[in-house]
Protein backbone atom coordinates (compact mmCIF):
# COMPACT_ATOMS: atom_id res chain seq x y z
CA UNK A 1 0.00 0.00 0.00
CA UNK A 2 1.49 3.35 -0.95
CA UNK A 3 1.91 6.14 1.55
CA UNK A 4 -0.92 8.04 -0.11
CA UNK A 5 -3.31 5.11 0.27
CA UNK A 6 -2.26 4.62 3.87
CA UNK A 7 -2.88 8.28 4.63
CA UNK A 8 -6.30 8.05 2.98
CA UNK A 9 -7.17 4.99 5.09
CA UNK A 10 -6.00 6.74 8.25
CA UNK A 11 -8.15 9.77 7.37
CA UNK A 12 -11.16 7.50 6.79
CA UNK A 13 -10.54 5.75 10.12
CA UNK A 14 -10.24 9.08 11.92
CA UNK A 15 -13.48 10.29 10.34
CA UNK A 16 -15.25 7.04 11.26
CA UNK A 17 -14.02 7.25 14.84
CA UNK A 18 -15.30 10.83 15.04
CA UNK A 19 -18.67 9.71 13.67
CA UNK A 20 -18.87 6.99 16.34
CA UNK A 21 -17.94 9.48 19.06
CA UNK A 22 -20.56 11.96 17.81
CA UNK A 23 -23.26 9.27 17.71
CA UNK A 24 -22.43 8.17 21.27
CA UNK A 25 -22.71 11.78 22.41
CA UNK A 26 -26.06 12.13 20.65
CA UNK A 27 -27.37 8.99 22.34
CA UNK A 28 -26.15 10.16 25.73
CA UNK A 29 -27.83 13.53 25.25
CA UNK A 30 -31.11 12.01 24.08
CA UNK A 31 -31.10 9.52 26.96
CA UNK A 32 -30.38 12.25 29.47
CA UNK A 33 -33.11 14.49 28.06
CA UNK A 34 -35.63 11.65 28.16
CA UNK A 35 -34.77 10.75 31.74
CA UNK A 36 -35.01 14.39 32.82
CA UNK A 37 -38.29 14.81 30.96
CA UNK A 38 -39.90 11.58 32.18
CA UNK A 39 -38.88 12.27 35.77
CA UNK A 40 -40.12 15.86 35.55
CA UNK A 41 -36.76 17.14 36.76
CA UNK A 42 -35.90 20.82 36.60
CA UNK A 43 -32.63 21.63 34.85
CA UNK A 44 -32.16 24.66 37.10
CA UNK A 45 -32.12 22.48 40.20
CA UNK A 46 -29.67 19.83 38.99
CA UNK A 47 -26.22 20.29 40.47
CA UNK A 48 -23.30 18.08 39.49
CA UNK A 49 -23.65 16.17 42.75
CA UNK A 50 -27.36 15.59 42.13
CA UNK A 51 -26.65 14.43 38.57
CA UNK A 52 -24.05 11.96 39.83
CA UNK A 53 -26.41 10.67 42.51
CA UNK A 54 -29.27 10.24 40.03
CA UNK A 55 -26.97 8.49 37.56
CA UNK A 56 -25.80 6.11 40.29
CA UNK A 57 -29.36 5.37 41.38
CA UNK A 58 -30.46 4.83 37.78
CA UNK A 59 -27.52 2.51 37.15
CA UNK A 60 -28.28 0.48 40.28
CA UNK A 61 -31.94 0.27 39.24
CA UNK A 62 -30.96 -1.08 35.82
CA UNK A 63 -28.59 -3.61 37.38
CA UNK A 64 -31.38 -4.91 39.62
CA UNK A 65 -33.77 -5.10 36.64
CA UNK A 66 -31.23 -7.05 34.57
CA UNK A 67 -30.76 -9.56 37.41
CA UNK A 68 -34.52 -10.08 37.61
CA UNK A 69 -34.63 -11.34 34.04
Amino acid sequence: MSQSNLEKQEAKLKALNQKIKDEKNNIEQRLGKQIISQANLDYANLSNDQIKLLAKQFSEFLKVKSVDH
